[in-house]
């Protein structure tokens, strides 16, 4: 099995100075790699605009609509996606609210949760893309009123 080896320093020849650092050297680039694989396996979705608008407009405590857009790098949509909300307000204590997006139009997603209560909020937009990327992003909703 061709797993990663790291060496065994203790057996070579390096002085206690050198030695400290060939493992610090080694455990950097061990990390190097480990962060390196797990980057690659999702890859990045930095390419991916994601666009969010809330009816009513301004958002007020109650039912909302909420439409969110997926598009790639050269703006054109990407439809496909699974897309989940999550709301939860910018202080601790309150309960999120969550809600599954239905694909509208190309690269269009619209869902309905509530805002339970007046204030700011924080929408968390996971995507699972069709070519297998994850996506999450955080989008403030500022200045919730009570109606």
């Amino acid at each position: 099995m061709g797993g990663l080896r790291v060496p065994n320093l203790s057996s070579h020849p390096i002085t206690l100075r050198g030695r400290a650092a060939a493992e610090r050297i080694a455990w950097a680039l061990l990390m190097v790699l480990l962060v390196a694989g797990c980057a690659g396996r999702g890859g990045g979705t930095s390419d991916v605009s994601v666009g969010l608008a809330v009816e009513p407009d301004p958002p007020q405590v109650g039912p909302a609509t909420v439409r969110v857009t997926l598009r790639n790098s050269a703006g054109a949509p990407i439809g496909g996606a699974t897309v989940e909300l999550e709301g939860t307000m910018t202080h601790a204590g309150m309960v999120p609210v969550f809600a599954d997006a239905a694909e509208v139009a190309p690269g269009e997603y619209e869902a309905h949760l509530e805002f339970t209560m007046a204030g700011d909020w924080i929408l968390i937009v996971r995507a699972q893309l069709p070519d297998g990327r994850s996506l999450e992003r955080q989008i403030e909703v500022p200045g919730v009123r009570t109606p």
